[in-house]
């Protein structure tokens, strides 16, 4: 399963890249306004940064339209920022549109906003690249976000979907596991869900008694 941090803080880009885990970032423009960058040359230039920290790994970058058109319009200019660039698309109706548009002329796409698996099969048969189901925001509506992922990965499996799932409104250690366990391809999060799966106590407790035993054994 690949990592991706859900930010645009260039800090923690950088950070999770240094640590070695990093596959790719997405955004959205609320994750923009809280780095406060604002007009569209400063986005663009702001994804152009994220690009460059991330290389190898693809960056989601989100359109603001909601009519066929805009979207197209809005896409292409992201797609020109860099070669990693995948245009995050909203599952509605003018977004499925784009994507089998966008699909059709190579460019790679995130289906966002998804709660459920039928909107899951149209955003696979429309082509898109990524499939971005919101685990945290449909348990907010008592109902089970890890079940879902399950049943599309059951879906795309048993149909030979191609579209990557990816687990997105991730909030713990724990629902990162549990979207592994459930078939997802990739999950997308904040840094700190990240650097909880580094944290046990009996792991601190070890390397507590490993140091002590050291010590004791220089003393001779």
């Amino acid at each position: 399963m690949k990592f991706f941090i859900d930010t645009a803080n260039l800090s923690e880009i950088k950070e999770a890249q240094d640590l070695g885990i990093l596959d790719g970032v997405t955004t959205n423009p609320s994750l923009m306004a809280k780095e406060k960058i604002t007009g569209q040359a400063n986005v663009f230039a702001h994804y152009k940064a994220i690009c460059d920290i991330v290389e190898d790994g693809d960056v989601s970058a989100e359109v603001i339209s909601t009519d066929f058109e805009g979207i197209i319009k809005e896409g292409k200019e992201l797609a020109k920022l860099a070669d990693n660039i995948v245009v995050k698309v909203p599952m509605i109706k003018d977004g499925i549109k784009a994507i089998k548009w966008f699909d059709s002329e190579g460019i790679r796409t995130n289906c966002t906003l998804v709660f459920s698996a039928g909107q899951a099969i149209l955003a696979a048969k429309a082509g898109a690249t990524y499939l971005s189901p919101f685990v945290g925001r449909v348990d907010d509506v008592t109902w089970d976000g890890i079940k879902l992922i399950e049943e599309i990965a059951a879906i795309y499996s048993m149909q030979g979907y191609m579209t990557e799932i990816l687990a997105a409104s991730i909030r713990s250690p724990l629902h990162i596991v549990q979207a592994a366990k459930a078939g997802a391809d990739v999950v997308t999060c904040p840094l700190s869900s990240i650097m909880g799966l580094l944290n046990h106590p009996l792991t601190d407790i070890g390397l507590k008694k490993f140091l002590e035993d050291h010590q004791k054994s220089l003393q001779g």
